[in-house]
């Protein structure tokens, strides 16, 4: 059976991402919140302004009063523009300002966080590359020893075998 294990160091920085992503979602959502009511309120008085007008210009009496119901409402629906822009540009404002606020509040923890698990990772390499180097070590002390055994042995039959003769 394959198991892992997660490293406290990896799973505090996981986590501290984790907090950090979670509360720029909820930014992000709350401005785009804010940016459809704005929109959802322009078009209803824009659609209101629209059905004002038009039951106007269905009175008039002669085209140069239709004519003139119709430029007399192109100002105010440039007001409502202008005021729009001005509340979508303050609603980005606030939504930057969180943003901002959200970062310097979550990213001195995920930089610790971070910093601590390469620690961690740097301390374990150091520990694996020791214990490779010893086993290269044992491995070749093992070998040198075989090799001088080996040496030893065939010397000793050489020796027999001269004496047998």
């Amino acid at each position: 059976m394959f198991t892992t294990s997660v490293s406290p160091a990896l799973k505090s920085h996981l986590q501290a991402q984790l907090h950090f992503a979670a509360d720029l979602s909820r930014k992000f959502v709350d401005m785009a919140q804010q940016v459809s009511e704005l929109n959802l309120r322009l078009s209803q008085e824009m659609l209101e302004e629209f059905n004002k007008t038009h039951q106007q210009m269905l009175s008039a009496r002669d085209p140069g009063e239709f004519l003139a119901l119709a430029v007399g409402q192109m100002r105010p629906g440039g007001d409502k523009l202008q005021h729009y822009q001005q509340q979508l540009s303050r609603v980005i404002a606030n939504a930057n300002v969180e943003l901002n606020r959200t970062a310097e509040t979550h990213i001195p923890e995920t930089s610790r966080t971070a910093a601590a698990f390469a620690d961690e990772v740097v301390r374990k390499a150091g520990e694996e590359t020791e214990k490779a180097s010893q086993r290269q070590r044992d491995l070749i002390e093992k070998m040198h020893a075989s090799v001088l055994v080996d040496g030893a042995d065939h010397k000793n039959a050489g020796k027999r075998a001269n004496q047998t003769h």
